[in-house]
């Protein structure tokens, strides 16, 4: 008896694959969907069999379709075209750390969910609360927030989480570094304690461990990645320049990209948000389309910069972290670390902006020798070297770099200033002991009448006691009173004769 073996390719996986309802793979075939990325595959099967679920990818593969997806098939038997508010009770809760990733979460839940009766809506800080209540009391089955605004709404009885079945902390290493255990906790205590708990994130950390033991039953581990590592796909460069010459470094690669037929349209991170301002103004003034978006702006133009960014209408979108996390730019060619981030796993998280959905990007690092512990630190997370190279063709000595120093002179000048609670600037005060202040404090004008010595009129003589020796006392204890104080009283300074 003979036996014949014969090479099976495994059949490739596709959407079909996971049993999925037709009129979710309508909204899929609508937005080019055909092939699940690896954490898709590996997580979509395990979350539509209801059990927990840790999964750790790294950005822009897909995360956020992994867990809506299933979410959105499960919930399915229980949509209703009713029109009561009754019939549409909070049924998935999605957490993120940022107004902005809550926004990316909810626009791809909407459109996942367009052919079907499921209602969704998204409720973030920056905005006004009203809308956000009238859709909430509408009633929805899927409810993506931001930790603090819905703690807002909970506190106006305007949402009730008691039905909540799927639980979604996307982000949660982010949440952790923000500050929101205390509102996990607050969130997690309203919950039904039989649910179902889905926990991604980019990296795993020690915490992230921790609150996943605490919250998660017996999860489901998917790593589609070696933990905390970078796309292979974003090529990472150091350029070493010195100190004081960042923002000419900036330009210089800006203007080098677009020399070399590549795309000038990148984000730039900076770690404050004082100089992410005076990057975007020195871009600006270099002939880069550039706009700052940081914590202090509000929500309004947050997206606004965003929508600009996205159209195409901005070149460098300068940064600090809050668009670190979670934002997908399709086709984000290239990334700069002006500075470089305190925390090597801010490090992998801005240079995944680049680099999604298979394709290829840059993230550029600026370093000076100050950075070098910083630099160390993210080389030992992603467990390689990051070859530093010099910035060819770069001239320190430039008009850009010239520019800079005198930006760096405004700004040392421009710091003594200090913000009044309205916006306004409050003029430095002079300081104690300080000669030329004391020589500023008073500048007699250059007319004449202030140096002439005082002379009282005729009907002032008949009026004033007669200043001697015996009246003195109240003076000065005793002592006569000096013409010149008199003098220095009434308006004038008599001259020595």
């Amino acid at each position: 008896m003979t036996t014949t073996t014969t090479d099976q390719t495994p059949p490739e996986i596709t959407f079909d694959s996971f049993g999925l309802d037709a009129r979710i793979q309508r909204a899929l075939s609508e937005q080019g969907y055909t092939k699940p990325t690896p954490i898709q595959e590996q997580a979509i099967p395990v979350v539509l069999l209801g059990k927990d679920v840790m999964g750790a990818a790294q950005t822009g593969t897909g995360k956020t379709a992994g867990f809506a997806l299933p979410i959105i098939q499960r919930l399915l038997p229980m949509a209703n075209a009713s029109a009561s508010p009754a019939r549409h009770p909070v049924r998935a809760l999605m957490l993120t750390p940022t107004r902005e990733l809550a926004d990316q979460v909810y626009d791809n839940v909407a459109r996942y969910a367009r052919f079907t009766d499921l209602r969704s809506t998204v409720v973030f800080g920056g905005v006004d609360m009203n809308p956000q209540t009238e859709a909430l009391r509408r009633g929805v089955e899927i409810l993506v927030a931001t930790p603090g605004r819905l703690l807002d709404h909970v506190q106006q009885k305007s949402v009730n989480l008691s039905q909540v079945q799927m639980l979604v902390l996307d982000e949660a290493d982010r949440m952790l570094d923000m500050g929101f255990l205390p509102d996990l906790q607050r969130i997690i205590n309203l919950l039904p304690a039989q649910r179902q708990t889905l926990l991604f994130s980019a990296t795993f950390s020690t915490e992230i461990k921790r609150l996943a033991a605490s919250y998660l039953r017996e999860p489901v581990t998917i790593e589609v990645a070696r933990s905390n590592s970078a796309n292979e796909n974003v090529r990472q460069t150091v350029f070493q320049v010195e100190d004081g010459h960042k923002q000419a470094a900036v330009v210089h690669l800006l203007k080098k990209r677009a020399a070399d037929g590549l795309s000038r349209q990148c984000i730039v991170f900076v770690n404050s948000k004082i100089g992410c301002s005076r990057l975007a103004r020195h871009l600006e003034r270099e002939g880069i389309n550039a706009a700052a978006i940081h914590g202090d702006k509000t929500q309004t133009e947050r997206m606004q910069t965003l929508d600009g960014f996205k159209q195409g209408s901005i070149d460098a979108l300068v940064a600090t972290d809050v668009a670190a996390r979670g934002l997908d730019i399709p086709d984000m060619p290239c990334v700069i670390n002006f500075d470089l981030p305190y925390s090597a796993e801010d490090y992998v998280h801005r240079i995944g902006r680049t680099g999604r959905a298979g394709a290829s990007g840059d993230a550029l690092s600026i370093y000076v020798p100050g950075d070098e512990r910083l630099l160390v630190d993210i080389e030992k997370l992603l467990k390689r070297s990051i070859p530093r190279t010099p910035l060819e063709g770069f001239d320190p000595t430039g008009a850009s770099a010239r520019a800079e120093e005198g930006d760096r002179r405004r700004a040392r000048s421009s710091d003594v200033r200090r913000p009044r609670g309205n916006g306004e600037s409050e003029e430095p005060r002079p300081r104690r002991n300080d000669p030329a202040s004391s020589r500023n404090a008073f500048r007699p004008s250059d007319d004449s009448f202030f140096s002439r010595p005082y002379e009282p009129s005729s009907s002032a003589v008949g009026a004033q006691p007669d200043v001697t020796d015996s009246n003195a006392a109240a003076f000065g204890r005793g002592r006569p009173a000096p013409k010149r104080q008199l003098a220095a009283l009434l308006g004038g300074v008599p001259r020595k004769s």
